[in-house]
C-alpha cells in the first residue's frame, strides 16, 4: 500500500454509480474514498451556502490521507461558472489540505487535450440545468453546436438508462461537425459506452467519471492508460 495513490471524492448523497465506475477502471495502485453530500434534488442549494458542508466534506475524507479532493457533482460545479468552481476549489483545498479539484475542471481539462472545442452536450438533465451547463461551457471557451438533456426526475431514472439507449442517444444526436462530445452526469452509465460511441462517430467521448478519473491521474504524476474509456485514456 504504500505505493498506492489516493483520490478522495465529494459525491451527491443519492449517487450511485461513481464509486463502483471508478473502482472499476482506476488502476489497482490507486484507491478510491468517497464522503457524500446532500447537495442535489430537494436537498439542492446555491454553492455559497453550501460552503460549510463542502468543508466539513472535505475535512472528513482528508482523514484518509488523500493526495487530491474532488468536488464531484457536474451539474452543481458548473451551475457558478468558472469563479464559482474556484471558490469551491479554495474551500476544499484549504479544509482538507491537499490539491483539489472539481468536476467541470476535470471535463474542461480533457477537452482541451483532446483539442475538441465545437462540442455536443448530452445528459439526463431538465432543460434548465443543461442551459446552466451549456453557459457554463462557453464561458469556458467552447461551443456547444447541439445539446440534449433528457428531462429525467432523479437518480433512479439516471440509472436506468442502459449503455445501449445512451448510445443509440449519442448517435441519434451526432452533428457532422461535431469536435467532441460531452456526456455530461456522475450517475449514470455513459462511460460504459465510450469505445462504441467514438467507434461509431469518430469522434472523443468525454464523460464526467472518466473525465475526472484521467485528471486525477495526471495531477498525481500517474499513468492515464485506461482500458476501455477512449481516446482520452488511450495512453499516458
Amino acid at each position: 500500500m504504500e505505493n498506492h495513490a489516493r483520490i478522495g471524492l465529494i459525491i451527491p448523497s443519492a449517487n450511485r454509480l461513481t464509486e463502483p465506475q471508478f473502482n472499476r477502471y482506476a488502476p489497482v495502485d490507486v484507491d478510491i474514498h468517497v464522503t457524500r453530500l446532500r447537495m442535489t434534488g430537494e436537498w439542492h442549494k446555491p454553492l455559497a451556502e453550501l460552503r460549510g458542508a463542502i468543508e466539513e466534506a472535505a475535512r472528513a475524507v482528508s482523514d484518509t490521507g488523500p493526495d487530491i479532493i474532488v468536488f464531484h457533482c457536474t451539474a452543481s460545479s458548473m451551475e457558478d461558472g468558472l469563479a464559482g468552481e474556484e471558490r469551491v476549489t479554495e474551500w476544499i483545498s484549504q479544509a482538507g489540505g491537499c490539491a483539489a479539484m472539481t468536476t467541470s475542471q476535470a471535463v474542461t481539462e480533457a477537452l482541451n487535450a483532446l483539442t475538441a472545442r465545437k462540442l455536443v452536450l448530452i445528459s439526463p438533465y431538465v432543460d434548465e440545468t443543461n442551459q446552466s451547463e451549456l453557459r457554463y461551457m462557453t464561458e469556458a471557451g467552447f461551443e456547444v453546436i447541439h445539446e440534449l438533456g433528457l428531462g429525467l426526475p432523479g437518480s433512479d431514472a439516471y440509472i436506468a438508462v442502459t449503455p445501449e439507449q445512451w448510445l443509440d442517444i449519442v448517435c441519434d444526436n451526432s452533428r457532422p461537425e461535431a469536435e467532441g462530445y460531452f456526456l455530461s452526469c456522475t450517475n449514470t452509465r455513459m462511460i460504459e459506452m465510450i469505445e462504441a460511441a467514438e467507434s461509431r462517430l469518430a469522434r472523443p467521448m468525454v464523460s464526467s467519471n472518466q473525465a475526472t478519473l484521467w485528471a486525477c491521474l495526471r495531477r498525481m504524476g500517474r499513468s492515464t492508460s485506461i482500458p476501455g474509456l477512449g481516446r482520452l485514456c488511450a495512453e499516458g
